[in-house]
């Protein structure tokens, strides 16, 4: 989450009046995350979250988030469920920008994750993996191999002033992920995105998953990678495999991975670091003038792509035999 456009009371007000939702009693940017511009808004009824979508977020996308997040709360899982205003649609526009207001879930992100919420969070995973099979829609992953080379593009004239050497590794990246990315594995619909300040936790039990926005149809163990990324490593750049072993573990218990998917997890896990290395590179060099957000070290994930390139079998991640 992130504020690049700025909206006033007023504008919330006016906003406000097509819902029937309370009165506007306060609301705050929400400084964390690079995507989209989110607040946190309290009303006479409760509180809610409004957001506005910006750069990576296509209009036409949209209805594929909404729908998603209504069929996944349907079949049982914890997430925020869009609002629907009185004229009976779920998106708006406010300061220029499509939005849509979606209820408030309870619960905190934990910064430094225990293995135990690795392990609930695997399970969680699972859930939305089955929850998610017979949803209707399909959106292609933008931010898969074919977005990778775009991404360098946008950043390769600057890569070196973050780390010397940085352009010539992702181009090599790009190269071994081009040439030889598994095929054929099962699909379906995936969160991509799923970090810890997108899961929260009551008591330290898993509460609700948050933030679909990048949600879109592509190979369910990507996915599993993604989280092994976000979830696994520590603040020194060292791989946890208590961790990740207690993430996959809590993901087998409702979807055991099959043959391919546990041969494809290095390479998937690999690209997922060179993902998101890419889309925090592009976020360092080029933060708006005045918007409120935090860009993430793109180095971060390049400790990661170093681990995954000396990796030699997914029981390297703690995957049982």
């Amino acid at each position: 989450m992130a504020v690049y456009t700025d909206v006033s009371p007023a504008e919330l007000e006016t906003f406000l009046s097509g819902y029937d939702i309370g009165t506007l009693t306060s609301f705050h940017g929400i400084a964390e995350g690079v995507e989209n511009s989110n607040f946190l808004v309290q009303t006479t009824s409760g509180s809610y979250i409004l957001t506005l979508y910006e750069k990576r977020v296509a209009r036409e996308d949209l209805p594929f988030f909404i729908g998603l997040m209504q069929h996944l709360a349907a079949r049982g899982l914890s997430c925020p469920q869009p609002v629907v205003a009185r004229s009976g649609a779920v998106l708006a526009e406010i300061a220029g920008r499509p939005a849509a207001m979606v209820t408030f879930l309870p619960g905190i992100s934990v910064r430094r994750p225990a293995a135990q919420h690795c392990a609930q969070l695997g399970h969680g995973l699972a859930q939305l993996h089955l929850a998610g099979a017979d949803f209707p829609m399909r959106r292609a992953n933008a931010l898969s191999v074919a977005g990778w080379r775009p991404l360098f593009a946008a950043a390769h004239g600057a890569a070196d002033t973050v780390a010397v050497g940085l352009s010539a590794t992702i181009a090599d990246e790009l190269a071994f992920h081009e040439a030889s990315w598994p095929v054929g594995l099962p699909s379906g619909v995936i969160h991509a995105d799923l970090f810890p300040d997108n899961a929260f936790f009551l008591d330290d039990h898993l509460s609700g998953i948050i933030d679909f926005y990048f949600a879109c149809t592509d190979f369910l163990a990507y996915d599993l990678a993604v989280c092994l990324n976000a979830w696994c490593f520590e603040a020194d750049g060292a791989y946890n495999i208590t961790k990740g072993r207690a993430l996959l573990s809590g993901y087998e218990a409702l979807r055991p991975l099959a043959p391919a998917e546990r041969a494809a997890l290095p390479q998937l896990a690999r690209g997922a670091a060179l993902r998101f290395l890419l889309t925090r590179l592009v976020d360092w060099l080029n933060v708006p003038e005045g918007a409120l957000v935090r860009p993430k070290d793109p180095l971060e994930y390049l400790k990661k792509l170093r681990f995954h390139q000396a990796v030699d079998t997914a029981r390297d991640y703690g995957l049982a035999a």
